[in-house]
């Protein structure tokens, strides 16, 4: 089985130890590529970094809503002109922790959709106890790529964002969600999702509360196969494609 983590973080502490073994292990069982995702300048200067000493690792640079306060358009358009970077993310807004004003979650959000827009780069969207505000700010900008990572909004949410020709990403959650996520799995059309781990975070069963890593996406495949009625090496192919697509791989 060939397949595409499309979130995951890497460079993250978590691996510090073993950081290549498990990227090594990644491609050995089945990744056909993987998105590091920059969370501020220091995490998306370390997605570069893995992204050109990994070819099959691709980068992306943003600001993370925790870190609005913190943000640089200088430098988030330095790190946007490096050849690996596929999209802007993670970016949005966050109203569970408020780690930020949200006043300065929305003007950044806001600030870096322009420049996605101006740079014809897809967006990764963080939402998180915010749908109505993120919705209505991409929708006021329409940009043409976008996907909500780890998507956990409802169906009527979900049907919004798919009318906007934007894109689902489901993690290990939908592993031990009892159902909620379902009907909205059912629904996805075939061409407007992903599978990604949102590593080191969300890990599927039966690893759950261990340490996650790319070639977990499986079991994310195999859950969403069978919620589909459909063989996971078929939902592979399906989510693999539309990760090249979204992200001109």
């Amino acid at each position: 089985m060939k397949f595409v983590d499309t979130h995951a973080h890497l460079n993250f502490r978590d691996y510090n130890r073993d950081r290549g073994n498990v990227i090594n292990s990644a491609f050995q069982n089945g990744a056909k590529f993987i998105i590091n995702i920059g969370i501020d300048q220091k995490t998306s200067e370390e997605s570069i970094a893995l992204a050109q000493k990994y070819e099959k690792i691709f980068a992306t640079a943003g600001w993370h809503p925790h870190d609005a306060k913190k943000y640089d358009e200088k430098q988030l358009l330095e790190l946007l002109s490096h050849k690996k970077i596929v999209a802007v993310g993670e970016i949005g807004l966050d109203y569970y922790r408020n780690l930020s004003p949200k006043n300065i979650q929305k003007e950044v959000f806001e600030k870096q959709i322009k420049i996605a827009i101006e740079k014809n780069l897809p967006i990764v969207v963080h939402d998180r106890n915010a749908h109505q505000d993120t919705f209505s700010i991409l929708e006021n900008h329409k940009p043409k790529k976008v996907v909500f990572h780890c998507f956990s909004g409802d169906f009527e949410f979900a049907q919004k964002i798919l009318d906007m020709g934007w894109f689902l990403s489901f993690t290990g959650t939908i592993t031990y969600d009892k159902g909620r996520s379902f009907s909205i799995i059912k629904s996805v059309p075939e061409d407007r999702f992903f599978v990604e781990t949102d590593a080191p975070f969300l890990t599927p069963k039966p690893f759950r509360g261990k340490r996650n890593r790319p070639e977990n996406v499986r079991y994310i495949i195999e859950k969403i196969a069978q919620i589909k009625g459909k063989n996971p090496n078929e939902i592979a192919k399906i989510t693999t494609e539309n990760a090249e697509n979204f992200f001109s791989i």
